[in-house]
């Protein structure tokens, strides 16, 4: 079972992403912070990170640049999860190392596909 790693600052984002993705068979862990989201990427080893940028204490910037810089993490697919829709966001987000991109609100069958895709990506990647 793939495992994704939500972190929101919205409790209720991170319910209907737990709802949604549950639903596809996907094992789900949520944070409501990138303070301990940090903690439960060393602890859950996700297969992908759902991750909105704006976020309490530490932003999800930060987070993905920690993530990025660090070996045992580099390689997970990060989609950022987001409202803030704006080109340069986008354009940001994916040269910090993001795999994706959505914004909010998101279709479930959008978010559905788009993680099913880059899974994909990742397995046959490490396959070659």
């Amino acid at each position: 079972m793939e495992k994704i790693l939500a972190i929101d600052d919205e409790e209720d984002i991170l319910n209907l992403i737990r709802d949604i993705l549950s639903a596809e068979g996907f094992e789900v862990e949520t944070s409501l912070s990138a303070e301990y989201g940090i903690t439960l990427l060393e602890r859950y080893s996700p297969d992908l990170i759902l991750l909105d940028l704006m976020l309490p204490g530490m932003d999800g910037w930060e987070f993905l640049r920690i993530i990025k810089s660090d070996d045992r993490f580099k390689d997970v697919p990060v989609i950022l999860l987001t409202c803030r829709g704006e080109l340069r966001d986008k354009v940001l987000g994916l040269e910090s190392g993001a795999a994706d991109y959505i914004t909010k609100p998101f279709t479930p069958d959008g978010l559905i596909q788009r993680i099913r895709t880059l899974l994909k990506e990742k397995e046959d990647g490490q396959n070659r």
